[in-house]
């Protein structure tokens, strides 16, 4: 067996990196294109989005597309696009960026949150039922770290108790589930485009939806300037300000981006697909670390894989701490490693527990139920995934010599992980509440 880099030995990675983690990948069309915006004078428009809105809409087979100024915003209009209000709950799962739940606060709601499995790291179905209360009246679905959640059980609790479902796509652009595109599934999705994502655009988001009375609502909210576009009377005697107070329209540079990435994206996703499960197949069956990826043949895949994700198993590899782990993998010469790959547990947070935001007297979260406020939930395997996670390299090119370095760093270290125990002084991981463990 080689000697581990972190002890002196010869690093796997040794071939130049070049633009193998360049993201976006910006092309003279995209650069034309908001040079033109620019030109002439149409940066606050609304022409190029409707273009943008409709393209993209129809890349999902879905009816409806609006555009915002970030995916925050999308989702909060798809929250009142539903008919979110006071004291209304809301099921979220708990590993998520605050953006998946958060601004339904500022409409009322209360948020429960669910927990994860701990496989795909999206909510568990099997969960999802136990927080159903007469109160419910919808679920929030993650799409997590580009794995589609089980969609199938997750519509037929909505169905059974009469909820409506919300995607949060703002990881899995592309991705289908079992043939199916994610954000097409439930009654309304929001995604993210800013300049992190699989499909970047800018600080920028969309909303997909089939339902022209959930569409009109969220223009209602937060565009007052496309007021004329609602037809529904009962909507029309309020029109001319925006309900919310908001101003969320997309700005037309991110929207003709937007334009020339639907030209562009599919065929960067398959790339990304094709090196991030080369990069798997390579580690199949070492121990310690299994892949977190669809199953083969389920016709379900992982759009373009943002912020992709290795599971960790410490009792195979000596309870070696995922720390003490990705720190040799790293020294292997690997980019990307890091351990404590989700965002921490959102129902641990005071926002959701004790903090009196909006001077209700008492935590925001309850504001609006009858008694007195509801115990911190136990969600174990969120609690517990930190330790059981790790972000691995975002390859966004197929080259195999590369990418077989890297994946023969983590086997490496994973053979020799009894050099690591002695100096293990395990799991280092800070509180952060984005994805900033991430290099």
């Amino acid at each position: 067996m080689s000697k581990l880099a972190i002890s002196g030995g010869t690093k796997a990675v040794t071939t130049e990196l070049k633009d193998l983690f360049k993201w976006p990948v910006v092309n003279k069309a995209m650069e034309k294109a908001v040079v033109q915006v620019l030109r002439e004078g149409k940066m606050s428009g609304d022409d190029i989005t409707k273009e943008f809105e409709r393209k993209f809409a129809d890349w999902h087979g879905v009816k409806y597309g609006l555009g915002f100024n970030n995916g925050t915003a999308s989702l909060h209009g798809a929250f009142f696009g539903i008919g979110l209000g006071c004291g209304d709950e809301v099921i979220a799962p708990s590993s998520t960026y605050w953006a998946t739940c958060l601004p339904a606060l500022s409409l009322g709601c209360r948020i429960v949150f669910a927990d994860i499995h701990p496989d795909t790291l999206c909510i568990d179905p099997k969960d999802i039922e136990k927080r159903i209360t007469q109160r419910t009246k919808a679920i929030v679905v993650v799409h997590y770290l580009g794995m589609p959640a089980d969609m199938d059980p997750i519509m037929a609790i909505a169905k059974k108790y009469k909820l409506k479902v919300i995607e949060d796509v703002s990881h899995a652009h592309g991705a289908l589930y079992k043939g199916r595109m994610v954000g097409s599934i439930g009654d309304a999705a929001g995604f993210s485009l800013m300049t992190c994502k699989s499909f970047a655009t800018g600080e920028a988001g969309i909303m997909l939806t089939n339902d022209r009375k959930v569409y009109e609502r969220a223009i209602m909210f937060g565009f007052y300037e496309r007021h004329k576009d609602v037809q529904d009377p009962e909507l029309q005697q309020g029109a001319g300000i925006p309900w919310g107070g908001c101003k969320y329209r997309m700005h037309q540079m991110s929207a003709a981006v937007g334009l020339e990435q639907l030209k562009k994206y599919p065929q960067e996703m398959a790339e990304i697909d094709k090196a991030m499960n080369y990069f798997w197949d390579l580690l199949e069956g070492v121990p310690g670390i299994r892949a977190h990826r669809p199953s083969k043949g389920s016709n379900t895949t992982m759009g373009g894989w943002f912020a992709a994700n290795g599971l960790y198993v410490p009792e195979e590899l000596g309870g070696l701490s995922v720390t003490r782990f990705c720190e040799a993998v790293s020294a292997e010469g690997a980019r990307g490693v890091a351990p404590g790959g989700c965002n921490n547990p959102l129902h641990l947070h005071p926002l959701f527990n004790t903090l009196d935001i909006y001077k209700h007297g008492k935590p925001t979260n309850s504001a609006y139920l009858p008694k007195t406020p509801v115990p911190t939930q136990s969600l174990p395997v969120a609690e517990g995934i930190q330790v059981r996670t790790f972000a691995i390299p975002g390859f966004k090119h197929f080259r195999k010599k590369i990418i077989k370095e890297h994946a023969e760093a983590f086997k490496k270290v994973a053979e020799n992980y009894k050099e690591l125990l002695a100096g293990d002084k395990g799991n280092n991981l800070s509180g952060k509440w984005g994805l900033a463990n991430r290099k």
